[in-house]
């Protein structure tokens, strides 16, 4: 993964308008965070190949970024994201990784559908 470039993410989320995706979604700030720190709450979501069409698309901040895709029913969005990558010409990853390069947060999108 590389350090996010703001204008090239954009210039792929304005390609993908229109376009059906599949969404993976996924935040966590560690399964095992309270085990650490009882005083800590262990936080996270996880969401896997729900279809979406956006309509807008925009890569906002100075970083870490924030990523939201506008649909006809709403907004989905993913903030902390520091990294990305394209894993294939379908599919980028976008990421945000915390001071010691633990995943907080990936959002994830692609013409075909993700592994179970």
């Amino acid at each position: 993964m590389k350090p996010i470039e703001p204008i090239t993410i954009q210039r792929q989320l304005d390609l993908w308008i229109d376009t059906p995706l599949y969404v993976h979604l996924e935040t966590t700030n560690g399964a095992y965070a309270s085990h650490k720190n009882a005083g800590m709450l262990s936080a996270g979501a996880f969401f896997r190949n729900a279809e979406i069409r956006y309509e807008r698309a925009k890569i906002t901040g100075e970083g870490p970024y924030r990523a939201g895709l506008e649909t006809e029913m709403g907004w989905l969005y993913a903030e902390g994201l520091t990294d990305w990558t394209m894993q294939d010409e379908d599919t980028m990853l976008l990421a945000g990784h915390d001071d010691v390069g633990k995943l907080a947060v990936s959002l994830q999108l692609s013409k075909h559908p993700f592994v179970k």
